[in-house]
């Protein structure tokens, strides 16, 4: 939690201006009383027009300067607390960003939205509230104690037992309603998985007519935040009708007490008054003071939530490395006896993987579903660490190179095709800001996208909607191609990326990658035996271990799991006329 108070910084003058402000403003509210004191005790009593007439003259002004001392401490409350908010989304944003792929699958995506906006907000609502009124409620709760008492200090008593039993409502009240806050925001964190997970997965939900069902889950999620906010508003409620209870039957003894005192000559009219007055504003402070307990109870189990994101360490830091050279002769990428397994899980999800791809060479990967074809290539940019083995790039441990030569070394193409808002260009200067038209079309030729491009209308400069929902399937698959392309990285790692593309064309791509690409070394990963029998060696993967690598006409003789995909998708003539 004192982490967040850092990002005050800059913003130090608007914190101490606001309260200060609001201060001053109370300080004005508690002399309106007075003066109405002394309107009905020296003004009405005397039938004295022009010194009413001046009295209500200094309570406009006390209204209009007070006014201005309220709108200054707002205008720099909202100040520090936006720019708060601003600083908080920023390093968050950043730090996420820093996080590895481990953590990433740990906190899961649909948390990490709501800790990111609504969770931000509320801390930065209750920054700004506390600036308002954390000194200028119990302030003017204090202030009016004072000026009754100097007014009557036998009806104080009864102020202070009024207001005991306030506070005692309005704590058992809070003491309830801030479990239920904090379990509001767990439960929202499930609506919004839910929502996170309708949208992205819209045609599977579609395909098998799950609509009904989806739907009765978000209501069970949306009925249970409902219910659990009506359950905190329904304890709320009850604050309002019973404090003013207790303020009407205080006000009725006060009247019943003072009009006695009013008679005996102890207190004139005026004065009780102005207790009245001040047992109002007693009441409405409590009040707000009982809102900004609630506020800050929902930014504090806000900021604890934002707090365990940023306190989250990556387990895979940036090295910063200075830039290291290729050795002599060395493979472009190595694996030495490789084990991976994911945290949390209860087996390994790669064993003893080894395998070295000279620069050129292209490497195909195949394996039934859960055989760990995506762990392994996953190893090569690493978006994860190996927890066994070595892996190595050009001679080098991949942990020793800095993340922007790694990531530059390697153009990455993943399962899901995925284009951002904005044009084709936009999306193709990914990898590389500066590359020329000239250097996109070639890489769009490779990519087999080069014709559907130039039939949409601009060209390269054709809008790219969300999530590129403006192009099929393959579209998408041979544009995500084409970007990692663009900067002819020396490693190319396809990770089942021509899945939506017909034989035809993605033939024509790995025809087109072989010939154009001249040094670079190719990683293919399919289900497809067509898509890698090609390929220089394949690496057969059953399991997570390695259950054969070599070329396809000699995995065909030596590899009983290979044979067995291979004439589960082709005919056995085929199958012999590739041996």
């Amino acid at each position: 939690m004192r982490r967040l108070f850092r990002y005050i910084k800059g913003y130090e003058k608007e914190t101490v201006i606001a309260p200060l402000f609001k201060m001053l403003e109370a300080c004005f509210e508690l002399l309106v009383p007075l003066v109405v004191a002394r309107i009905v005790d020296e003004g009405i009593q005397n039938a004295d027009l022009p010194f009413i007439w001046r009295q209500c003259g200094l309570l406009v002004l006390l209204a209009v300067v007070g006014m201005a001392s309220s709108l200054t401490a707002q205008y720099f409350a909202a100040k520090s607390a936006l720019g708060f908010g601003t600083a908080l989304r920023r390093d968050l944003f950043a730090h996420i960003n820093t996080l590895s792929h481990t953590e990433l699958d740990r906190m899961g995506t649909p948390t990490l939205v709501t800790r990111m906006t609504s969770d931000v907000n509320q801390v930065q609502n209750g920054l700004n509230m506390t600036l308002r009124l954390l000194l200028r409620s119990p302030f003017i709760v204090i202030g009016a104690i004072l000026m009754a008492l100097t007014i009557s200090p036998v009806l104080t008593l009864w102020f202070l037992g009024i207001t005991a039993v306030i506070s005692l409502v309005i704590w058992a009240i809070m003491r309830a309603t801030v479990p239920i806050y904090h379990d509001a925001q767990t439960t929202l964190d499930r609506v919004t998985q839910l929502t996170r997970e309708n949208y992205v997965g819209a045609r599977v939900v579609r395909a098998f007519s799950r609509q009904k069902d989806e739907m009765a889950g978000f209501a069970a999620a949306n009925d249970r935040l409902r219910n659990v906010q009506l359950a905190a508003g329904r304890i709320s409620a009850l604050m309002n009708p019973i404090t003013y209870l207790i303020v009407n039957l205080g006000a009725i003894a006060i009247l019943w007490h003072g009009g006695r005192q009013v008679d005996a000559g102890a207190l004139t009219q005026g004065e009780v008054m102005a207790l009245l007055n001040y047992l109002s504003q007693i009441l409405l402070n409590l009040l707000r003071i009982a809102d900004l307990v609630i506020i800050m109870t929902r930014a504090v189990a806000s900021a604890v939530r934002v707090s365990e994101v940023l306190a989250t360490p990556t387990t895979m830091p940036d090295p910063a490395a200075p830039e290291l050279d290729a050795v002599p002769g060395a493979p472009a990428v190595a694996f030495e006896d490789v084990g991976f397994a994911y945290a949390g899980a209860g087996a390994p999800s790669l064993t003893g993987v080894t395998l070295a791809a000279a620069p050129g060479e292209t490497i195909g990967v195949i394996g039934g579903t859960g055989s760990g074809k995506t762990t392994f290539v996953s190893l090569i940019p690493r978006f994860y660490d190996a927890t066994g083995g070595r892996v190595l790039l050009f001679g080098h441990d991949v942990r020793r190179y800095g993340f922007a030569q790694l990531r530059r070394m390697i153009g990455v193409v993943p399962q899901k095709a995925v284009l951002f808002t904005g044009t084709i260009r936009d999306n193709m200067r990914w990898a590389k800001p500066d590359a020329t038209d000239e250097e996109i079309w070639a890489a769009l030729e490779i990519a087999q996208a080069a014709e559907f491009v130039r039939a949409k209308p601009g060209g390269l400069d054709a809008p790219v909607e969300t999530a590129g929902r403006n192009f099929s399937g393959g579209q998408r698959q041979r544009l995500t191609i084409a970007r990692a392309l663009v900067p002819m990285p020396r490693i190319l790692i396809l990770d089942d990326s021509a899945s939506a593309l017909d034989y035809a064309t993605d033939a024509a791509l790995r025809t087109a990658i072989k010939e154009k690409t001249q040094g670079m070394t190719v990683f293919i990963v399919s289900q497809r035996a067509a898509a890698v029998r090609q390929a220089d060696r394949i690496l057969v993967l059953d399991d997570g271990a390695p259950a054969g690598l070599d070329s396809h006409a000699r995995l065909l003789q030596s590899c009983a799991v290979y044979r067995e995909i291979c004439l589960s998708q082709l005919s056995k003539e085929e199958v012999s006329r590739t041996v």
